[in-house]
């Protein structure tokens, strides 16, 4: 009879809540404490002395639930920068409460769409929360074309904001894109508080220049591999790094799906292959370089499900040991005055 009386009693309580919900100061009272845990949000990157990085877009331009195009956002100390802006990667700088407002710069591998499509988005959440200056942009050759086509399309954009938010809001100066283009006989892009930012080429023909970058803070490196082949050039950037990004394709997957689709799909298949590196090819490279850690992006295709990631990286553990498949929200840390590799991930 007691079990009963005790089934009862919760159940009125379930029910009591429930109701509850309904009372519109009740619900006032949640959102309220919502907006209170928005508006004080403290950055997903650790507050301790590291160089750090996080994945925002982990896939290729072939679509996957739950994955952005590439972005990697790096912080070493205060200073953060983003590498590469894909689709929908915006929107998860925004929801792992990076600020944009402290964004350095953004740094473009190379001028394939999926590197740059939400270069707008990230423009104006930066601008809207505080931006000093215009964005920084840097790039290969041509990145010029992209920045000030950018600001062609969005100049009614930049203008209705300031009109409505006013100049003490959204200063009119402030919008729009400072850019450089990438010298690769001056490759150090950045030389500063301990931080040192070196572009290097890589091989994506017939994309040219096509660029990876090399962070190296207090003794920790991070080198991210952009797009490429099998290009030994990339073991010479990433000597000695702790970490190592590195975009990979499992064409043994898609030789799979060629077989199912047929026209335009299928000889898109069959050229990409041409021009980007196997896991196999990158744990390869990772360990003529003695990269201690490789974190796996650009994912294509990017795996769905764990038997996905099985195919998808065979062959890599009879080469390397230390890897790692990104998600969205993969964060690595590297603390300084430490050899310690701290992955997470966010989601």
């Amino acid at each position: 009879m007691r079990i009963w009386k005790v089934f009862l009693v919760i159940i009125l309580i379930i029910a009591g809540l429930f109701l509850s919900l309904r009372l519109t100061t009740v619900q006032d009272f949640i959102f309220k404490s919502l907006v209170t845990n928005l508006a004080n949000f403290e950055s997903s990157f650790p507050a301790e002395d590291s160089l750090s990085a996080i994945v925002c877009g982990s896939r290729s331009p072939l679509v996957s639930p739950g994955r952005a195009q590439t972005c990697i956002a790096v912080q070493a100390g205060s200073n953060i920068f983003i590498v590469d802006i894909g689709d929908g990667s915006a929107n998860n700088i925004q929801a792992f409460n990076i600020p944009t407002d402290k964004i350095k710069a953004v740094l473009i591998t190379h001028l394939h769409s999926d590197h740059f499509s939400d270069l707008a988005d990230l423009h104006l959440l930066s601008w809207v929360q505080g931006r000093s200056g215009k964005l920084k942009v840097f790039g290969p050759e041509g990145i010029d074309l992209v920045t000030s086509g950018f600001e062609l399309a969005y100049e009614k954009d930049y203008q209705f904001r300031t009109e409505h938010h006013g100049e003490e809001m959204l200063p009119r100066a402030n919008a729009g894109f400072d850019t450089t283009t990438i010298d690769l006989n001056n490759a150090v892009i950045f030389d500063k508080n301990g931080l040192k930012i070196t572009a290097f080429k890589v091989t994506h023909e017939p994309v040219d220049p096509a660029l990876g970058f090399r962070f190296d803070y207090k003794g920790r490196s991070i080198v991210i591999s952009g797009d490429t082949s099998y290009d030994e050039n990339l073991a010479k950037a990433a000597k000695d790094a702790d970490v190592m990004f590195a975009e990979a394709q499992a064409n043994h997957m898609l030789n799979v799906m060629k077989e199912s689709v047929d026209g335009p799909l299928k000889k898109i298949l069959d050229d990409i292959q041409t021009y980007h590196m196997t896991p196999v090819e990158a744990a390869k490279l990772a360990k003529m370089a003695r990269v201690d850690h490789v974190i796996f992006y650009h994912l294509n295709p990017a795996p769905r499900i764990g038997i996905m990631e099985n195919i998808f990286t065979r062959g890599v553990n009879e080469i390397i040991e230390d890897w790692t498949m990104s998600k969205d929200g993969t964060m690595v840390v590297l603390p300084i005055e430490s050899n310690e590799i701290k992955i997470s991930e966010l989601n």
